[in-house]
């Protein structure tokens, strides 16, 4: 990955990232947002967080709803859900998506 990935338990230095983070997050069941986890390359549940807004709609698209939240705020909510690992604008990729529409193959 070219991303910055944080995994400490403990909570961060003020210094180099005290700005708050846009998040991704969903709506959740209560109606109330619920941050977005996602998996490492390895498996691993991560939690995205993006410097600006422009590079979160990269990322993830304009429809793509978020909130800013500090690193220990971010952190306390996903804490819960055992997700340790704070991946910082990370450029998320899928296959590309087809303007044309698939040809049946013949057999």
């Amino acid at each position: 990955m070219n991303d910055l990935d944080v995994n400490d338990d403990e909570p961060a230095d003020h210094g180099a990232h005290a700005w708050p983070y846009y998040v991704p997050v969903r709506p959740g069941p209560s109606g109330f947002s619920t941050v977005r986890t996602f998996r490492t390359p390895l498996g691993e549940r991560t939690v995205a967080a993006f410097t600006s807004a422009e590079r979160l709609t990269a990322a993830l698209g304009p429809w793509q709803r978020w909130a800013t939240l500090g690193e220990d705020a971010l952190r306390a909510l996903v804490a819960p859900l055992g997700v340790r690992r704070l991946t910082i604008d990370p450029q998320l990729s899928a296959p590309a998506v087809r303007d044309e529409p698939r040809t049946a193959v013949a057999a």
